[in-house]
């Protein structure tokens, strides 16, 4: 058993209650190790604000939805008027609501930012690669606690969105219609799949999630915060503390200095849930203000913004799209066994051969699917495929800022498509722009070593301003 510690002569209330509290749980060790005597480095700029901006908002989802849940009926013959006691009859209830319905959106603009940030300055690089992938596995984790939570009003949208997503499930091979009926708890969506996706919404996902950000944050503390310069300060010039010089206490200097994006934050989502709550459509949809009705579809049946960059891919992927990739690939094994040497001549045809006989196997609803899910696991990927010998985009060729710009136009517009109903015209945009997408991180491997690359410094740039 560890000695006990004394509290010093003289010590105050709160220093005796908190030297009783360290002798039974590491309350001070915890705050020194994650807050007090954590060094960031002291170059911070705006990208950083996202990542405490979506502890925020975790923070919105988790208190909102305890008071919605207060009143919420996970029955399909009321929850829908559930939704509307708590909009019209409960105090407030109209606020929480918008506060969840808003959060659930602000959680992704933060979330794709927050991703964005470590695209552009290779936080992702070594020895950062666990923090990655915890982000990844928390996007992944996102995604699904929200797309339940879209089910719960129980709207036209709600209910229609949910049997065609569900149904994708039944295109996996040889399991897809048993996984199917598990995941909807009947042959089709109705009470059981209200049910299920309630309990998981509102108990299941948000342990994964906290449990991932829990880990998230960790790992990140253990090795320590990128910059946007990618210099590791902790390998750089320290005091006689052994404090590195490029960094700084993130309290009090990031606490207080996080909260500038928290205000500015804040002052937008009020304006949203107070001026535009459904935001266009886009936020809350209209036809989720109409009881679901399993006897008419909707004109047009399409998911939250946050979704449509990969549900657009899954519409792109036809039978056209399937035979473009057998022909690609195919081109790409005749060039290798006119280049290639020795073995990998054998070892490219055998692998395209395998891969087009999958492709010509299964169908285009399938390949569909996969191409959805690997437009997300693909991420995951990214500390490996990178071979830049830099981390920051600050010291890469300038035209490597025009590929990182050409990706994040593509991910927009195709965004933008998988909010649109289907057309010829559409269609064609999302074939190139999902091959756009997957090529940006398939040659990754390639591009990422061109071009002339500028030196790192030794120490982060930093102006004080």
């Amino acid at each position: 058993m560890a000695e006990m510690k004394q509290a010093p002569a003289g010590a105050s209330a709160g220093e005796k209650f908190m030297t009783w509290v360290d002798n039974r749980f590491p309350a001070t060790k915890l705050w020194n190790e994650h807050v007090g005597d954590y060094y960031a480095p002291k170059n911070f700029n705006f990208w950083y604000f996202f990542g405490s901006l979506a502890l925020l908002v975790l923070v919105i989802q988790i208190v909102t939805g305890i008071f919605l849940v207060m009143n919420y009926k996970p029955d399909a013959n009321l929850a829908f008027a559930s939704v509307e006691y708590i909009m019209r009859d409960v105090p407030w209830g109209w606020l929480i609501r918008y506060m969840h319905s808003t959060g659930a959106s602000a959680f992704f603009v933060v979330v794709y930012l927050h991703m964005y940030r470590g695209l552009i300055y290779g936080s992702y690089r070594t020895p950062r690669e666990l923090v990655w992938i915890f982000g990844c596995l928390i996007f992944l984790a996102l995604m699904a606690e929200a797309f339940m939570g879209y089910l719960l009003p129980w709207g036209q949208m709600s209910f229609w969105g949910a049997q065609v997503i569900i149904n994708l499930f039944a295109a996996v091979p040889f399991i897809g219609p048993d996984l199917a009926i598990l995941i909807r708890g009947d042959f089709v969506v109705g009470d059981a799949t209200l049910n299920r996706f309630f309990s998981l919404h509102v108990i299941a996902v948000p342990l994964v999630l906290l449990g991932l950000v829990v880990a998230h944050i960790i790992a990140l503390h253990e090795v320590g915060s990128n910059n946007p310069d990618g210099v590791e300060i902790k390998q750089g010039p320290k005091d006689a503390n052994g404090k590195p010089l490029d960094g700084i206490p993130f309290h009090p200097y990031y606490s207080v200095h996080d909260l500038l994006g928290v205000v500015g934050f804040l002052i937008v989502f009020s304006a949203v849930i107070f001026f535009a709550p459904e935001f266009g459509g886009y936020f809350l949809e209209r036809p989720n203000f109409i009881p679901a009705d399993p006897f008419k579809t909707p004109a047009h049946i399409a998911p939250v913004w946050y979704f449509t960059p990969f549900y657009s891919m899954l519409r792109a992927t036809t039978d056209l799209m399937v035979n473009v990739l057998a022909v690609i690939i195919a081109v790409g094994a005749v060039l290798n066994l006119i280049k290639g040497q020795g073995k990998s001549k054998i070892v490219g045809v055998v692998i395209a051969a395998v891969v087009i006989g999958l492709l010509k196997t299964f169908e285009a609803k399938f390949w569909g699917v996969a191409v959805m899910g690997g437009a997300v696991v693909i991420l995951v990927g990214l500390p490996w495929l990178d071979k830049s010998p830099v981390k920051s985009i600050r010291y890469r060729p300038s035209w490597h800022k025009l590929v990182y710009g050409v990706f994040v136009i593509n991910f927009v517009i195709l965004g933008y498509l998988g909010v649109q109903p289907p057309s010829p015209t559409g269609e064609l945009v999302s074939q190139v722009g999902t091959l756009i997408y997957f090529g940006f991180f398939v040659l990754m491997p390639w591009w990422s070593q061109l071009g002339t690359f500028k030196p790192v410094p030794d120490r982060v740039t930093f102006k004080p301003h």
